[in-house]
């Protein structure tokens, strides 16, 4: 149902309660503006993590709306919110705050509830940023079993810029693990994909992880 339409429907059964004499009107109204309230917290936390990504200034804010998305999600049984809502607070914790242990347990859980609503989109972010905490711990295999999986996953979903931006993360893992002659053919691709794409954000990437580990 979308946002309008459950403004909508509040609209209703606050007649139904007020003119109809329904007790049970108020408390379904409540479940459909606390799906709303959920869905615009996760969309402005979003919102205020994208712009740390440009500014780099911290926002507290962050946090205590994407914890108030998973509140409200985790109330309402919405197993497919919660476990987005989970991938942005463990988000926060690693890029943000720098703290792993938040940041995997959220990811964790995140990916736990994704597989159980069958949202391989979320699925393939957790994925993603389990497999950049291995690889910053030296565990290079599991990050790349990490990664390929997300990879996998989003080739299904045709998320071809998001294919494109696990293929750099993979370019990186190869050129650590001395496969050189993988790191280029995994960036030409991701270049392929970013050109194709119009993702000019993806396409600076790979430029900067081919300067990086000298594959000009």
């Amino acid at each position: 149902m979308t946002t309008d339409a459950r403004i909508e429907q509040a609209g209703l059964l606050y007649e139904r309660a007020v003119f109809g004499g329904d007790s049970s009107a108020p408390a379904a109204a409540e479940a459909g503006l606390d799906a709303v309230e959920a869905d615009l917290a996760l969309a402005r936390g979003r919102l205020i993590h994208a712009r740390f990504l440009q500014e780099r200034v911290e926002n507290a804010r962050e946090l205590e709306l994407f914890e108030r998305a998973a509140e409200l999600y985790g109330a309402l049984g919405d197993v497919r919110g919660e476990g987005e809502a989970l991938f942005w607070i463990g988000a926060f914790h690693q890029v943000v705050r720098d703290d792993m242990e938040a940041a995997v347990a959220a990811f964790r859980r995140s990916l736990d509830l994704a597989n159980q609503a069958g949202d391989r989109l979320t699925a393939s972010y957790a994925l993603r940023h389990l497999g950049f905490t291995e690889h910053m711990a030296g565990r290079l295999e599991e990050a790349r079993g990490h990664l390929e999986e997300s990879t996998r996953l989003r080739r299904e979903l045709q998320f071809l810029p998001g294919v494109a931006a696990n293929l750099i993360g993979l370019a990186y893992l190869a050129a650590r693990q001395d496969r050189r002659a993988d790191a280029a053919s995994l960036l030409k691709e991701a270049t392929e994909l970013a050109e194709a794409t119009d993702s000019a954000g993806v396409l600076h990437w790979a430029s900067e992880a081919r300067e990086e580990l000298d594959l000009a």
